[in-house]
């Protein structure tokens, strides 16, 4: 199997080289943005700090104060319409974006030209671990909103000389017509607009050039799609394509890729510090909550950022090669979105998980709701070929084993269910709402 690199010389280095090169890269970091940042220079000195070479070792990271999501929107708030993590003059600035806003107000986020091109790198990462090299055709089915998307995506593919189709201003049929026209041979989505896209395909009789077509890697992103087994499956056999996932943020960067083994996700360590914390400690762990610190985005940096993703770390080189860290399974599921049902805790990945067992299914969504003091969760499901009665109590009697939780399964008319071409909220928890 062709394994392929951006950087070989830092993907596959000693641990020691790579801290290393951390250590460097975080000092001169601290140093630029002690200098003039305001949002992270007064964070700093309260700790502390005066300039970057007062952190000696990886180990006095924990010296720094944690970033988190809302004191950033709160620091945007107060002073609009950027807020003040801004390391140099406005003017330096180039590219504005903004998070999905699927968790709140959106988050406006600035980057000058040098960090925008150290996005394209991350994203050359990505490329390279699937096998994306300058004769592919890279077809972006995304709207390009403000949202960052698949934005710095396009710059990567840019940067390693890849050919990049927009698909922009088109439904889904026209995307499904225009990357068959155009020999796609990697497609960038979300993986449920992978799986979207499969079943309009299907409803225009093209399930079977799909198939065939040239696109032989999909690039997902925006949810854990990628990495759960069942979805990942579902995906590869309806396109005839291998599935890789990438993750990252708005605010954080490109941080995440799979490689051609398809053995969870390498964490970008030449480009960020990742710490996985235990949340009821903050000590050191191998599972828990994912901390990251870029290191190439100087002019709107994130430390110490506390992602709120749930992960497990595997630290044994890859059969790539790579001795970058892995998350097994991707990111598991986000701490604040498991669910609490009767007792079990449930994140939303288990149960895509087990729904994506089911080729019937085209479609689902979750409710969990209080009946009379007890908690009750719901799966709507759409059902294509099949008895939607009988694949709804065959669905029931799984999560009951797997789960050990007693789920209602209901069936609805196909065409019911939302579709998604950004981030899927296919999860309600009603129980706040009851009260």
């Amino acid at each position: 199997m062709e394994v392929l690199y951006f950087d070989r010389e830092i993907e596959c280095a000693d641990r020691e080289i790579i801290q290393a090169r951390q250590l460097e890269r975080l000092q001169a970091m601290l140093d630029e943005v002690l200098a003039s940042n305001p949002f992270y220079g007064r964070k700093l000195r309260e700790a502390g700090l005066e300039r970057g070479a007062d952190v000696r070792t990886l180990d006095d990271l924990s010296r720094l104060p944690f970033t988190r999501k809302p004191e950033l929107m709160a620091d945007q708030e107060a002073t609009p319409p950027f807020g003040t993590n801004l390391t140099y003059p406005l003017k330096a600035y180039t590219r504005l974006h903004q998070t999905s806003g699927t968790t709140g107000k959106p988050m406006r986020w600035l980057d000058t030209e040098d960090s925008w091109q150290w996005w394209g790198r991350c994203w050359g990462a990505v490329y390279r671990a699937a096998g994306v090299t300058d004769e592919d055709r890279v077809y972006f089915a995304f709207s390009f909103g403000p949202f960052i998307g698949f934005w710095a995506a396009w710059e990567g593919a840019r940067q390693i000389g890849a050919l990049a189709i927009s698909g922009g201003a088109r439904n889904s049929q026209q995307r499904v017509e225009n990357l068959l026209e155009l020999g796609a041979t990697v497609l960038c989505c979300t993986p449920s607009y992978a799986l979207h896209l499969a079943e309009v395909a299907r409803e225009m009789g093209l399930a079977g050039e799909i198939q065939r077509s040239p696109v032989r890697a999909i690039i997902v992103a925006g949810e854990p799609g990628g990495s759960i087994p069942s979805t990942r499956n579902r995906i590869e056999s309806l396109w005839g394509a291998k599935v890789y996932d990438h993750t990252g943020a708005t605010e954080v960067g490109a941080h995440g890729f799979t490689c051609v083994y398809q053995a969870g996700v390498h964490l970008n360590e030449g480009e960020f510090i990742v710490e996985v914390l235990d949340p009821a400690t903050d000590e050191p762990a191998d599972e828990g909550e994912l901390v990251i610190t870029n290191l190439g985005r100087w002019g709107s940096p994130i430390i110490r950022y506390r992602t709120g993703d749930h992960v497990r770390l595997n630290r044994e080189r890859c059969a790539c090669g790579r001795t970058f860290v892995r998350m097994e399974g991707g990111v598991i599921g986000r701490i604040d979105d498991m669910l609490i049902v009767r007792g079990v805790n449930v994140f939303p990945s288990a149960i895509e998980n087990i729904v994506r067992e089911f080729p019937e299914v085209d479609e689902f969504a979750v409710e969990v709701y209080r009946v009379e003091e007890m908690d009750e969760m719901e799966v709507k499901i759409e059902v294509v070929g099949s008895e939607p009665e009988a694949v709804a109590a065959k669905l029931a009697d799984t999560f009951h084993r797997r789960l050990a939780l007693r789920v209602k399964v209901t069936p609805v008319p196909a065409g019911t269910l939302p579709r998604w071409e950004l981030k899927a909220r296919r999860v309600r928890d009603l129980r706040k709402q009851q009260g």
